[in-house]
């Protein structure tokens, strides 16, 4: 198999990083998640209000609009000073909300016998020190926007797979300039900024983690754009804004958290317009999964962890759910070539465990605390059971689900 050199953002000038040797087991080559971005032609680096359209020119290449792409290495070692400064409670309180994973919504009697009749609160809790960690962990890599898109373009790398999805995304609900958009999960806010530059619409992000609320409102300062973002949990309805407030609604993989999918589908259609557009982009089981093959069942409770999910949706439940809240439902599909994440989610993990040895060799001559190595070691934990499980076609985190609430 050919391998190229690893493009790794450097950890820090004052550290002097180990020479480690690399493995030589094809599981854990030294590919990078950086595909050459010499393949994909950038657009204009100037902001305008107008939209920027996504072509493929002669070469077979993508054109995306990277005009607010953040710079990987500051991000990058703006995420590593962070995650050194962690507290002991901060890494104890991120380790311990796995156990919300070993759960699911649909299952309301081990909830409760979990944690109690106030469970919901308790889930909540778990999320906020999950993703106030998370973010900062996945920001080392190509992950920042905390999601594998799906794969709309082989030759392009996950970062330019997910402006290709998100460019997309903006052409299923219309946006154009003016609208206005909910975006529920909006992370630090690098979707929505990339929204907003690709068709000036103005976005309104809902998260339920203060700490990337906070790094969505620094980030929009810097952009100049009018988005606003707003400290919520998606299960604690009704969701705090008006009836038809909305031209557009979008969101990227943030049901797995969702408790109820058909009352939050209710609450959507209330706040927006009539004739305005739903998009959904998110993890399902998919018809082979059978929870009664002991195999589907290991790699199931090995892989939810990894991708932060409590439900386990399905398409048609996704369908029937909007379907009761009024929506018309007029796309429903897997938007990945072949119908596969995995090239993607091999490329990420591939790269994260690069970054493993070397945060490894860091800690073991004391340049690291101890806690970088517990907190990598679970972000890299199962990698390979999400590429086992998508190659199968048991699960896809990037179901396509496009609809639109009639218009009057």
């Amino acid at each position: 198999m050919a391998t190229a050199t690893v493009s790794q953002p450097p950890i820090t000038p004052a550290i002097p990083a180990p020479a480690i040797p690399a493995r030589n087991d094809s599981s854990d080559s030294s590919r990078s998640s950086h595909t050459s971005t010499e393949k994909v032609q950038i657009a204009s680096a100037l902001h305008t209000s107008s939209p920027v359209s996504s072509k493929h020119h002669h070469d077979g290449q993508s054109r995306v609009d990277r005009t607010v792409s953040p710079k990987r290495w500051k991000t990058f070692i703006k995420a590593f000073k962070h995650i050194h400064n962690l507290t002991p409670k901060e890494v104890d309180d991120f380790m311990a909300s796995y156990e919300i994973y070993n759960l699911d919504w649909a299952d309301e009697e081990e909830m409760v016998k979990a944690f109690g009749p106030n469970y919901q609160q308790r889930v909540g809790d778990c999320l906020c020190a999950y993703y106030s960690v998370l973010n900062h962990l996945c920001s080392l890599g190509d992950v920042e926007k905390m999601y594998i898109p799906p794969l709309m373009d082989k030759k392009a790398s996950v970062l330019d797979n997910q402006l290709l999805n998100e460019e997309s995304i903006a052409k299923d609900v219309g946006l154009k300039q003016g609208m206005k958009v909910l975006d529920l999960g909006c992370g630090r806010g690098r979707v929505a900024a990339h929204m907003t530059s690709y068709s000036g619409a103005q976005v309104t992000g809902l998260n339920i983690d203060a700490n990337q609320i906070a790094q969505a409102r620094e980030f929009n300062d810097k952009c100049g754009f009018s988005n606003e973002f707003v400290v919520h949990d998606q299960n604690d309805l009704p969701l705090p804004f008006e009836d038809a407030s909305f031209d557009a609604f979008y969101e990227i993989q943030a049901l797995s958290l969702c408790k109820d999918p058909s009352a939050l589908f209710k609450e959507i259609y209330r706040v927006l317009k009539p004739g305005a557009k739903f998009s959904l982009l998110d993890w399902v089981s998919l018809p082979p999964y059978n929870p009664e093959d002991p195999a589907h069942a290991e790699l199931m409770r090995r892989v939810k962890p990894l991708i932060g999910a409590v439900g386990t949706p399905t398409p048609a439940s996704f369908e029937k759910a909007l379907m009761d809240a009024g929506f018309t439902v007029t796309k429903s599909d897997n938007p990945s070539i072949d119908g596969l994440q995995a090239p993607l989610i091999d490329k990420v993990d591939i790269y994260f465990r690069s970054v493993r040895r070397v945060i490894h060799g860091l800690v073991r001559l004391h340049a690291l605390p101890p806690h970088f190595k517990i907190l990598i070691d679970r972000l890299c934990l199962d990698g390979q059971a999400f590429v086992k499980m998508d190659n199968m076609r048991l699960i896809t985190t990037t179901y396509r689900i496009v609809a639109e609430k009639p218009a009057v």
